[in-house]
Protein backbone atom coordinates (compact mmCIF):
# COMPACT_ATOMS: atom_id res chain seq x y z
CA UNK A 1 0.00 0.00 0.00
CA UNK A 2 1.43 3.66 -0.73
CA UNK A 3 2.65 5.75 2.45
CA UNK A 4 1.73 8.69 0.98
CA UNK A 5 1.08 10.71 -2.62
CA UNK A 6 3.62 12.95 -4.70
CA UNK A 7 1.14 14.78 -7.71
CA UNK A 8 -0.76 12.46 -6.99
CA UNK A 9 1.25 9.22 -7.43
CA UNK A 10 1.22 6.81 -4.50
CA UNK A 11 4.45 6.08 -3.38
CA UNK A 12 5.16 3.02 -1.55
CA UNK A 13 7.66 2.46 1.51
CA UNK A 14 9.73 0.26 -0.92
CA UNK A 15 9.92 2.96 -3.43
CA UNK A 16 11.72 4.61 0.43
CA UNK A 17 13.55 1.67 1.84
CA UNK A 18 15.52 0.82 -1.53
CA UNK A 19 16.93 4.21 -1.89
CA UNK A 20 18.30 4.28 1.56
CA UNK A 21 19.32 0.82 1.70
CA UNK A 22 21.23 1.13 -1.90
CA UNK A 23 22.26 5.03 -0.35
CA UNK A 24 24.44 2.38 2.28
CA UNK A 25 26.98 2.62 -0.87
CA UNK A 26 27.54 6.52 -0.40
CA UNK A 27 27.35 5.77 3.18
CA UNK A 28 30.04 3.42 2.90
CA UNK A 29 32.62 6.20 0.46
CA UNK A 30 31.71 8.63 2.69
CA UNK A 31 32.42 6.70 5.72
CA UNK A 32 36.26 6.23 4.26
CA UNK A 33 36.65 9.69 3.20
CA UNK A 34 35.88 11.31 6.28
CA UNK A 35 38.12 8.69 8.56
CA UNK A 36 41.63 9.10 6.63
CA UNK A 37 41.67 12.96 7.51
CA UNK A 38 41.98 11.67 10.97
CA UNK A 39 43.56 8.38 11.05
CA UNK A 40 46.85 10.83 9.91
CA UNK A 41 46.75 12.59 13.14
CA UNK A 42 46.61 9.78 15.35
CA UNK A 43 49.67 9.13 17.74
CA UNK A 44 49.63 4.99 17.48
CA UNK A 45 49.15 5.53 13.58
CA UNK A 46 52.01 8.00 12.76
CA UNK A 47 54.23 5.73 14.77
CA UNK A 48 53.64 2.98 12.83
CA UNK A 49 53.13 4.59 8.95
CA UNK A 50 54.69 7.72 8.88
CA UNK A 51 58.92 8.37 9.23
CA UNK A 52 60.56 9.29 12.39
CA UNK A 53 63.19 10.68 13.53
CA UNK A 54 63.37 9.26 17.01
CA UNK A 55 61.66 5.68 17.00
CA UNK A 56 58.84 6.11 19.43
CA UNK A 57 58.99 9.61 19.70
CA UNK A 58 55.53 10.73 18.00
CA UNK A 59 56.51 14.54 17.92
CA UNK A 60 59.04 13.75 15.61
CA UNK A 61 57.29 11.42 13.47
CA UNK A 62 56.07 12.91 9.76
CA UNK A 63 54.80 12.05 6.77
CA UNK A 64 56.60 12.37 3.34
CA UNK A 65 54.62 14.27 0.59
CA UNK A 66 54.60 11.07 -1.69
CA UNK A 67 53.63 8.75 0.94
CA UNK A 68 51.14 10.81 2.77
CA UNK A 69 49.38 11.43 -1.14
CA UNK A 70 49.93 7.60 -1.85
CA UNK A 71 47.73 6.52 1.66
CA UNK A 72 45.36 8.59 0.96
CA UNK A 73 44.73 8.90 -3.19
CA UNK A 74 45.08 4.64 -3.46
CA UNK A 75 41.86 4.27 -2.83
CA UNK A 76 41.02 6.85 -5.68
CA UNK A 77 42.48 4.82 -7.89
CA UNK A 78 40.87 1.47 -6.72
CA UNK A 79 37.53 3.09 -7.05
CA UNK A 80 38.09 4.34 -10.44
CA UNK A 81 38.90 0.76 -11.83
CA UNK A 82 35.93 -0.49 -9.67
CA UNK A 83 33.53 2.53 -11.53
CA UNK A 84 35.00 0.97 -15.02
CA UNK A 85 34.20 -2.51 -14.09
CA UNK A 86 30.84 -1.35 -12.43
CA UNK A 87 28.67 -1.48 -14.89
CA UNK A 88 29.54 -4.77 -16.60
CA UNK A 89 29.20 -6.39 -13.36
CA UNK A 90 25.63 -4.83 -12.70
CA UNK A 91 24.14 -5.67 -16.13
CA UNK A 92 25.37 -9.61 -15.71
CA UNK A 93 24.56 -10.11 -12.00
CA UNK A 94 21.84 -7.77 -11.78
CA UNK A 95 21.94 -4.26 -9.83
CA UNK A 96 21.19 -6.01 -6.44
CA UNK A 97 23.66 -9.17 -6.87
CA UNK A 98 26.45 -6.94 -7.76
CA UNK A 99 25.97 -4.49 -5.26
CA UNK A 100 26.54 -7.55 -2.87
CA UNK A 101 29.42 -8.57 -4.30
CA UNK A 102 31.02 -5.29 -4.35
CA UNK A 103 30.38 -5.10 -0.90
CA UNK A 104 32.58 -8.44 -0.04
CA UNK A 105 35.43 -6.60 -2.08
CA UNK A 106 35.33 -3.62 0.29
CA UNK A 107 35.42 -5.92 3.71
CA UNK A 108 38.61 -7.90 2.02
CA UNK A 109 39.79 -4.47 1.75
CA UNK A 110 38.96 -3.95 5.23
CA UNK A 111 40.73 -6.64 6.37
CA UNK A 112 43.90 -5.88 4.90
CA UNK A 113 44.03 -2.28 6.42
CA UNK A 114 43.13 -3.91 9.82
CA UNK A 115 46.13 -6.04 9.95
CA UNK A 116 48.28 -3.95 8.99
CA UNK A 117 51.79 -3.67 11.37
CA UNK A 118 54.40 -1.14 10.50
CA UNK A 119 53.96 -1.75 6.60
CA UNK A 120 52.36 1.34 5.24
CA UNK A 121 52.47 -0.15 1.87
CA UNK A 122 49.87 -3.28 3.43
CA UNK A 123 47.95 -0.56 4.66
CA UNK A 124 47.23 1.80 1.08
CA UNK A 125 46.99 -1.60 -0.55
CA UNK A 126 44.35 -2.03 1.52
CA UNK A 127 42.98 0.81 0.91
CA UNK A 128 43.16 0.25 -3.08
CA UNK A 129 40.90 -2.68 -2.77
CA UNK A 130 38.27 -1.11 -1.00
CA UNK A 131 38.32 1.68 -3.27
CA UNK A 132 37.50 -1.33 -5.96
CA UNK A 133 33.75 -1.84 -4.31
CA UNK A 134 33.15 1.48 -3.15
CA UNK A 135 33.83 2.92 -6.83
CA UNK A 136 31.73 -0.49 -8.33
CA UNK A 137 28.79 0.71 -5.86
CA UNK A 138 29.11 4.35 -7.29
CA UNK A 139 28.22 3.29 -10.58
CA UNK A 140 25.52 0.36 -9.51
CA UNK A 141 23.99 2.59 -6.80
CA UNK A 142 22.63 5.83 -8.88
CA UNK A 143 21.77 3.90 -11.33
CA UNK A 144 19.50 1.60 -9.69
CA UNK A 145 17.77 4.23 -7.83
CA UNK A 146 16.88 6.14 -10.87
CA UNK A 147 15.68 2.99 -12.57
CA UNK A 148 13.78 1.73 -9.30
CA UNK A 149 11.99 4.59 -8.41
CA UNK A 150 8.58 6.29 -9.29
CA UNK A 151 10.05 9.44 -12.07
CA UNK A 152 8.06 11.78 -9.55
CA UNK A 153 10.26 11.81 -6.44
CA UNK A 154 13.49 9.88 -8.45
CA UNK A 155 15.51 13.22 -7.78
CA UNK A 156 14.87 13.14 -4.42
CA UNK A 157 15.24 9.01 -3.90
CA UNK A 158 19.05 9.11 -6.15
CA UNK A 159 19.82 12.20 -3.91
CA UNK A 160 19.76 10.09 -0.68
CA UNK A 161 22.73 8.48 -2.48
CA UNK A 162 24.70 12.19 -1.58
CA UNK A 163 23.08 12.41 1.45
CA UNK A 164 24.77 9.03 2.92
CA UNK A 165 28.14 10.05 1.52
CA UNK A 166 27.35 13.35 4.24
CA UNK A 167 26.45 10.77 6.57
CA UNK A 168 28.89 8.65 6.44
CA UNK A 169 31.63 11.61 6.68
CA UNK A 170 30.30 12.98 9.64
CA UNK A 171 29.98 9.69 11.32
CA UNK A 172 33.35 8.96 10.51
CA UNK A 173 34.06 12.54 12.16
CA UNK A 174 32.51 11.48 15.67
CA UNK A 175 33.85 7.58 15.53
CA UNK A 176 37.14 9.51 15.07
CA UNK A 177 36.92 11.91 17.94
CA UNK A 178 35.79 9.20 20.54
CA UNK A 179 38.09 6.60 19.33
CA UNK A 180 41.81 8.67 19.23
CA UNK A 181 42.04 8.26 23.08
CA UNK A 182 42.14 4.72 22.87
CA UNK A 183 45.29 3.36 23.37
CA UNK A 184 47.77 1.63 20.81
CA UNK A 185 46.41 0.69 17.34
CA UNK A 186 42.46 0.41 18.61
CA UNK A 187 42.63 4.69 17.91
CA UNK A 188 42.71 3.97 14.35
CA UNK A 189 41.96 0.09 13.70
CA UNK A 190 38.13 0.45 15.20
CA UNK A 191 37.60 3.23 13.13
CA UNK A 192 38.70 1.21 9.90
CA UNK A 193 37.41 -1.74 11.18
CA UNK A 194 33.47 -0.44 11.71
CA UNK A 195 33.93 -0.49 8.02
CA UNK A 196 32.91 -4.34 7.98
CA UNK A 197 29.69 -3.32 9.43
CA UNK A 198 27.99 -0.83 6.92
CA UNK A 199 29.10 -2.99 3.95
CA UNK A 200 27.52 -6.34 5.85
CA UNK A 201 23.88 -3.64 5.89
CA UNK A 202 23.80 -3.08 2.43
CA UNK A 203 25.42 -6.45 0.86
CA UNK A 204 22.97 -9.35 3.30
CA UNK A 205 19.65 -5.94 3.13
CA UNK A 206 19.99 -5.49 -0.79
CA UNK A 207 19.10 -8.70 -1.32
CA UNK A 208 15.48 -7.90 0.51
CA UNK A 209 14.86 -5.12 -2.04
CA UNK A 210 12.85 -5.32 -5.65
CA UNK A 211 15.27 -5.40 -8.36
CA UNK A 212 15.51 -2.66 -10.91
CA UNK A 213 12.34 -3.47 -13.32
CA UNK A 214 14.26 -1.82 -15.81
CA UNK A 215 17.16 -4.57 -15.72
CA UNK A 216 14.52 -6.98 -15.08
CA UNK A 217 12.70 -6.59 -18.73
CA UNK A 218 16.15 -5.97 -20.72
CA UNK A 219 16.18 -9.80 -19.61
CA UNK A 220 13.14 -10.46 -20.74
CA UNK A 221 11.75 -11.05 -17.33
CA UNK A 222 8.56 -8.76 -17.80
CA UNK A 223 6.28 -10.79 -15.10
CA UNK A 224 9.43 -10.03 -12.55
CA UNK A 225 9.37 -6.40 -13.44
CA UNK A 226 5.65 -5.85 -13.23
CA UNK A 227 6.26 -6.91 -10.17
CA UNK A 228 9.25 -4.83 -9.22
CA UNK A 229 6.87 -1.98 -10.24
CA UNK A 230 3.91 -2.34 -8.34
CA UNK A 231 6.04 -3.23 -5.32
CA UNK A 232 8.28 0.35 -5.37
CA UNK A 233 4.98 1.93 -6.72
CA UNK A 234 2.91 0.66 -3.34
CA UNK A 235 0.56 -0.91 -5.78
CA UNK A 236 -0.80 -4.30 -4.18
CA UNK A 237 0.95 -7.19 -5.86
CA UNK A 238 -2.43 -8.64 -6.58
CA UNK A 239 -3.70 -5.54 -8.32
CA UNK A 240 0.04 -5.53 -10.88
CA UNK A 241 -1.92 -6.36 -13.57
CA UNK A 242 -5.44 -4.03 -13.52
CA UNK A 243 -2.92 -1.13 -12.67
CA UNK A 244 -3.25 1.17 -15.38
CA UNK A 245 0.20 3.51 -14.56
CA UNK A 246 1.96 -0.24 -14.38
CA UNK A 247 0.90 -1.23 -17.11
CA UNK A 248 1.78 2.44 -18.91
CA UNK A 249 5.10 1.88 -17.86
CA UNK A 250 5.91 -1.24 -18.54
CA UNK A 251 4.61 -1.22 -22.33
CA UNK A 252 6.88 2.13 -22.07
CA UNK A 253 9.63 0.59 -21.56
CA UNK A 254 9.32 -2.68 -23.17
CA UNK A 255 9.07 -0.99 -26.49
CA UNK A 256 11.89 1.15 -25.45
CA UNK A 257 14.42 -1.76 -24.63
CA UNK A 258 13.30 -3.94 -28.14
CA UNK A 259 14.32 -1.08 -30.12
CA UNK A 260 17.85 -0.64 -28.34
CA UNK A 261 18.08 -4.22 -28.23
CA UNK A 262 18.06 -4.42 -31.70
CA UNK A 263 21.34 -3.01 -31.50
CA UNK A 264 24.13 -4.39 -29.78
CA UNK A 265 25.73 -1.62 -27.49
CA UNK A 266 29.31 -1.77 -26.47
CA UNK A 267 32.01 0.55 -24.91
CA UNK A 268 32.23 2.32 -27.98
CA UNK A 269 28.66 3.11 -28.39
CA UNK A 270 29.13 5.60 -25.82
CA UNK A 271 31.17 7.41 -28.41
CA UNK A 272 29.27 7.45 -31.15
CA UNK A 273 27.53 10.92 -31.96
CA UNK A 274 24.02 9.68 -32.64
CA UNK A 275 21.38 10.44 -30.56
CA UNK A 276 23.68 12.72 -28.67
CA UNK A 277 25.22 9.45 -27.19
CA UNK A 278 28.31 11.15 -27.15
CA UNK A 279 27.51 14.68 -25.88
CA UNK A 280 26.13 13.10 -22.73
CA UNK A 281 28.78 10.73 -22.28
CA UNK A 282 31.25 13.80 -22.13
CA UNK A 283 28.58 15.67 -20.66
CA UNK A 284 28.58 13.21 -17.51
CA UNK A 285 32.27 13.01 -17.40
CA UNK A 286 32.64 16.87 -17.16
CA UNK A 287 30.21 17.46 -14.33
CA UNK A 288 31.61 14.53 -12.55
CA UNK A 289 34.92 16.00 -13.26
CA UNK A 290 33.66 19.52 -11.93
CA UNK A 291 31.77 18.11 -8.82
CA UNK A 292 35.80 17.33 -7.72
CA UNK A 293 37.01 20.31 -8.97
CA UNK A 294 34.72 22.51 -6.43
CA UNK A 295 36.97 21.75 -3.84
CA UNK A 296 34.58 19.82 -1.56
CA UNK A 297 37.39 17.24 -1.23
CA UNK A 298 40.32 19.09 -0.13
CA UNK A 299 38.30 20.06 2.91
CA UNK A 300 37.42 16.24 3.82
CA UNK A 301 40.44 14.70 2.82
CA UNK A 302 42.73 17.33 5.02
CA UNK A 303 40.62 19.14 6.62
CA UNK A 304 41.57 18.07 9.96
CA UNK A 305 45.31 19.39 8.82
CA UNK A 306 44.03 22.14 7.11
CA UNK A 307 42.52 23.93 10.38
CA UNK A 308 45.43 22.57 12.36
CA UNK A 309 47.22 25.03 10.47
CA UNK A 310 45.19 27.68 11.00
CA UNK A 311 45.98 27.95 14.34
CA UNK A 312 42.54 25.96 15.65
CA UNK A 313 43.33 24.14 18.82
CA UNK A 314 41.33 20.73 17.99
CA UNK A 315 40.95 20.34 14.28
CA UNK A 316 38.82 17.13 15.02
CA UNK A 317 36.01 19.23 16.48
CA UNK A 318 35.98 21.44 13.66
CA UNK A 319 35.93 18.70 11.09
CA UNK A 320 32.86 17.83 13.10
CA UNK A 321 31.02 20.85 12.17
CA UNK A 322 31.96 21.12 9.06
CA UNK A 323 30.64 17.57 8.32
CA UNK A 324 27.47 18.56 10.26
CA UNK A 325 26.95 21.58 7.99
CA UNK A 326 27.73 18.87 4.63
CA UNK A 327 25.34 16.66 5.98
CA UNK A 328 22.45 18.92 7.54
CA UNK A 329 22.61 20.91 4.42
CA UNK A 330 22.11 17.54 2.27
CA UNK A 331 18.48 17.63 3.10
CA UNK A 332 18.17 20.93 2.00
CA UNK A 333 20.10 19.61 -1.54
CA UNK A 334 16.95 17.18 -1.61
CA UNK A 335 14.55 19.29 -1.72
CA UNK A 336 15.98 22.19 -3.57
CA UNK A 337 16.85 19.57 -6.23
CA UNK A 338 13.14 18.43 -6.35
CA UNK A 339 12.14 22.15 -6.45
CA UNK A 340 13.99 23.79 -8.74
CA UNK A 341 15.13 21.58 -11.01
CA UNK A 342 18.84 20.83 -12.07
CA UNK A 343 19.91 23.55 -14.11
CA UNK A 344 19.05 26.45 -11.41
CA UNK A 345 20.42 25.20 -8.54
CA UNK A 346 23.54 24.17 -10.66
CA UNK A 347 24.02 27.38 -11.92
CA UNK A 348 22.90 29.26 -8.37
CA UNK A 349 25.76 27.07 -6.50
CA UNK A 350 28.75 27.25 -8.64
CA UNK A 351 28.35 30.86 -8.45
CA UNK A 352 28.03 30.93 -4.66
CA UNK A 353 30.81 28.64 -3.90
CA UNK A 354 33.48 30.45 -5.95
CA UNK A 355 32.50 33.57 -4.02
CA UNK A 356 33.12 32.06 -0.25
CA UNK A 357 36.59 29.65 -2.13
CA UNK A 358 37.75 33.29 -2.97
CA UNK A 359 37.29 34.80 0.86
CA UNK A 360 39.12 31.64 2.08
CA UNK A 361 41.71 32.14 -0.21
CA UNK A 362 42.21 35.74 -0.16
CA UNK A 363 42.29 35.58 3.93
CA UNK A 364 44.78 32.90 4.19
CA UNK A 365 47.10 34.73 1.35
CA UNK A 366 46.53 38.45 3.11
CA UNK A 367 47.41 37.61 6.24
CA UNK A 368 49.07 34.40 8.43
CA UNK A 369 46.27 32.70 9.95
CA UNK A 370 48.55 31.33 12.83
CA UNK A 371 48.61 34.47 14.42
CA UNK A 372 46.12 36.42 13.34
CA UNK A 373 42.85 34.47 15.34
CA UNK A 374 40.23 37.01 13.30
CA UNK A 375 41.30 35.52 9.69
CA UNK A 376 41.64 31.94 11.03
CA UNK A 377 38.18 32.58 11.51
CA UNK A 378 36.81 33.96 8.72
CA UNK A 379 38.74 31.35 6.69
CA UNK A 380 36.02 28.47 8.65
CA UNK A 381 33.36 30.50 8.34
CA UNK A 382 33.91 30.66 4.56
CA UNK A 383 34.45 26.97 3.97
CA UNK A 384 31.44 26.33 6.06
CA UNK A 385 29.40 28.84 3.59
CA UNK A 386 31.31 27.17 0.73
CA UNK A 387 29.81 23.22 1.71
CA UNK A 388 26.49 24.90 2.49
CA UNK A 389 26.26 25.87 -0.84
CA UNK A 390 28.33 22.38 -2.17
CA UNK A 391 25.79 20.00 -0.33
CA UNK A 392 22.57 22.30 -1.20
CA UNK A 393 23.55 21.88 -4.80
CA UNK A 394 26.11 20.36 -6.63
CA UNK A 395 26.78 17.58 -4.12
CA UNK A 396 23.65 15.44 -4.92
CA UNK A 397 22.58 17.20 -7.95
CA UNK A 398 25.64 15.54 -9.83
CA UNK A 399 24.79 12.07 -8.92
CA UNK A 400 21.20 12.80 -9.84
CA UNK A 401 22.38 13.28 -13.52
CA UNK A 402 24.03 10.07 -13.38
CA UNK A 403 21.31 8.12 -12.69
CA UNK A 404 18.69 10.19 -14.94
CA UNK A 405 20.59 11.33 -18.20
CA UNK A 406 21.55 8.14 -19.93
CA UNK A 407 19.47 6.45 -22.39
CA UNK A 408 18.47 2.69 -21.11
CA UNK A 409 20.78 1.00 -24.10
CA UNK A 410 24.40 2.54 -22.59
CA UNK A 411 23.06 3.48 -19.15
CA UNK A 412 25.44 1.28 -17.08
CA UNK A 413 28.51 2.02 -19.27
CA UNK A 414 28.16 6.02 -19.43
CA UNK A 415 27.66 5.93 -15.70
CA UNK A 416 30.66 4.09 -15.11
CA UNK A 417 32.67 6.27 -17.29
CA UNK A 418 31.08 9.33 -15.36
CA UNK A 419 31.82 7.69 -12.22
CA UNK A 420 35.30 6.52 -13.28
CA UNK A 421 35.77 10.46 -14.27
CA UNK A 422 35.05 11.47 -10.71
CA UNK A 423 37.35 8.86 -9.10
CA UNK A 424 40.00 9.98 -11.89
CA UNK A 425 39.70 13.38 -10.39
CA UNK A 426 39.23 12.60 -7.15
CA UNK A 427 42.54 10.49 -6.97
CA UNK A 428 44.35 13.59 -8.89
CA UNK A 429 43.79 15.98 -6.37
CA UNK A 430 43.61 13.62 -3.49
CA UNK A 431 47.57 12.90 -4.54
CA UNK A 432 48.77 16.13 -5.81
CA UNK A 433 46.96 18.30 -2.98
CA UNK A 434 49.91 18.02 -0.34
CA UNK A 435 52.54 18.92 -3.53
CA UNK A 436 50.46 22.11 -4.35
CA UNK A 437 49.59 23.25 -0.88
CA UNK A 438 53.37 23.34 -0.13
CA UNK A 439 53.99 25.00 -3.35
CA UNK A 440 51.10 27.79 -3.28
CA UNK A 441 49.45 27.44 0.17
CA UNK A 442 46.14 29.28 0.59
CA UNK A 443 45.83 30.57 -3.16
CA UNK A 444 44.92 26.96 -3.90
CA UNK A 445 41.75 28.01 -3.40
CA UNK A 446 41.34 30.25 -6.12
CA UNK A 447 42.39 26.95 -8.38
CA UNK A 448 39.10 26.04 -7.21
CA UNK A 449 37.32 28.89 -7.58
CA UNK A 450 37.67 29.50 -10.72
CA UNK A 451 36.84 25.80 -11.40
CA UNK A 452 33.44 26.48 -9.91
CA UNK A 453 32.75 29.16 -12.24
CA UNK A 454 33.69 27.39 -15.33
CA UNK A 455 31.39 24.62 -14.01
CA UNK A 456 28.60 26.79 -13.62
CA UNK A 457 28.90 28.17 -17.53
CA UNK A 458 28.92 24.45 -18.69
CA UNK A 459 25.26 23.60 -16.79
CA UNK A 460 23.93 26.61 -18.90
CA UNK A 461 25.43 25.78 -22.11
CA UNK A 462 25.20 22.29 -22.32
CA UNK A 463 22.83 20.50 -19.43
CA UNK A 464 19.35 19.63 -20.16
CA UNK A 465 16.37 19.75 -17.56
CA UNK A 466 15.89 16.47 -16.61
CA UNK A 467 13.20 16.87 -13.83
CA UNK A 468 9.65 15.81 -13.97
CA UNK A 469 10.34 13.33 -17.14
CA UNK A 470 10.56 9.56 -17.08
CA UNK A 471 13.97 8.17 -18.42
CA UNK A 472 12.39 7.52 -22.13
CA UNK A 473 11.39 11.18 -22.06
CA UNK A 474 14.80 12.64 -21.06
CA UNK A 475 16.41 10.66 -24.21
CA UNK A 476 13.56 11.71 -26.27
CA UNK A 477 14.27 15.58 -24.84
CA UNK A 478 17.94 15.34 -25.38
CA UNK A 479 17.25 13.81 -29.14
CA UNK A 480 14.89 16.39 -30.06
CA UNK A 481 16.73 18.98 -32.62
CA UNK A 482 14.42 21.91 -31.69
CA UNK A 483 15.91 21.79 -27.99
CA UNK A 484 18.73 23.60 -26.50
CA UNK A 485 19.66 23.42 -23.49
CA UNK A 486 18.56 27.02 -22.06
CA UNK A 487 15.10 26.15 -22.81
CA UNK A 488 14.77 23.11 -22.22
CA UNK A 489 13.12 23.57 -19.05
CA UNK A 490 9.73 24.43 -21.01
CA UNK A 491 10.05 20.97 -23.23
CA UNK A 492 7.62 18.87 -23.08
CA UNK A 493 7.01 15.28 -24.72
CA UNK A 494 4.86 15.68 -27.81
CA UNK A 495 0.97 16.00 -27.21
CA UNK A 496 1.95 18.62 -24.28
CA UNK A 497 1.53 21.96 -24.27
CA UNK A 498 4.11 22.11 -20.89
CA UNK A 499 5.69 20.21 -18.70
CA UNK A 500 3.42 21.00 -15.71
CA UNK A 501 0.44 20.00 -17.73
CA UNK A 502 2.26 16.94 -18.40
CA UNK A 503 2.21 16.54 -14.37
CA UNK A 504 -1.22 17.73 -14.45
CA UNK A 505 -2.16 14.85 -16.66
CA UNK A 506 0.13 11.66 -14.86
CA UNK A 507 -1.84 13.16 -11.88
CA UNK A 508 -5.26 12.52 -13.90
CA UNK A 509 -4.22 9.24 -14.72
CA UNK A 510 -3.06 7.62 -11.75
CA UNK A 511 -6.02 8.83 -10.16
CA UNK A 512 -8.59 7.53 -13.29
CA UNK A 513 -9.96 10.86 -13.85
CA UNK A 514 -10.25 11.71 -17.76
CA UNK A 515 -7.59 13.52 -19.61
CA UNK A 516 -7.58 16.51 -20.91
CA UNK A 517 -8.67 16.72 -24.57
CA UNK A 518 -6.18 16.38 -26.93
CA UNK A 519 -3.50 15.64 -24.37
CA UNK A 520 -2.19 12.12 -24.08
CA UNK A 521 -0.07 10.78 -20.76
CA UNK A 522 3.48 10.23 -20.61
CA UNK A 523 3.72 6.96 -19.32
CA UNK A 524 0.84 5.42 -21.88
CA UNK A 525 1.87 7.30 -25.10
CA UNK A 526 4.38 5.23 -26.68
CA UNK A 527 6.89 6.22 -29.11
CA UNK A 528 7.44 3.79 -31.68
CA UNK A 529 11.15 3.91 -31.75
CA UNK A 530 11.84 1.84 -34.76
CA UNK A 531 9.80 4.04 -37.35
CA UNK A 532 12.04 7.45 -36.60
CA UNK A 533 12.50 9.18 -39.90
CA UNK A 534 15.68 10.42 -38.39
CA UNK A 535 16.29 7.76 -35.90
CA UNK A 536 16.74 10.10 -33.31
CA UNK A 537 14.11 9.20 -30.82
CA UNK A 538 11.47 11.74 -31.85
CA UNK A 539 8.14 10.59 -33.66
CA UNK A 540 7.68 13.13 -36.30
CA UNK A 541 4.53 14.38 -34.86
CA UNK A 542 2.50 11.16 -34.07
CA UNK A 543 1.80 9.97 -30.83
CA UNK A 544 1.60 6.03 -30.89
CA UNK A 545 -1.39 4.49 -28.35
CA UNK A 546 -0.84 2.16 -25.85
CA UNK A 547 -2.92 -0.21 -27.38
CA UNK A 548 -1.20 0.00 -30.75
CA UNK A 549 2.57 0.18 -29.63
CA UNK A 550 1.24 -3.32 -27.38
CA UNK A 551 0.55 -5.03 -31.14
CA UNK A 552 3.66 -3.81 -32.29
CA UNK A 553 2.12 -1.70 -35.40
CA UNK A 554 1.87 1.94 -36.62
Amino acid sequence: MALFYVQGVPIGYMAIMLAVLASMGGFIFGYDTGQISDILLMEDFKLRFAQCQTPGDVNTCDFSIVREGLIVSLLSIGTLIGALLGARVADVLGRRRAMTSECTIFIVGVIIQITSEHAWAQFAVGRLISGLGVGALSSAVPMYQAETAPPQIRGTLTATYQLFITFGILVAYCISIGTRAMGGSGSWRTVVGIGILWALILGIGILFMPESPRWLASKGRYDEAKMSLARSRGVPLHEADDNIKIHRELVDMRTAIEHESAIKAGWIDCFKPENKTLYRTLLGMTLQMFQQLTGANYFFYYGATIFQSVGISDSFVTQIILGAVNFGCTFGGMYVMERFGRRFPLIIGGVWQSCWLFVFAAAGTAKDPTTDQGIGTLMIVSACLFIFGYAMTWAPGIWILTGETFPTRTRAMQASLAAGSNWLWNFLLAFFTPFITKAIAYRYGFVFAACNLAGAVIVYFFLYESSDLSLESVDMMYCDPNCKPWTSRTWAPEGFSSRAELVEQSKAAEAGKPLAAGAGVEEGRIEHKNGFANGNGYTNGHAVDEKTAANGTV
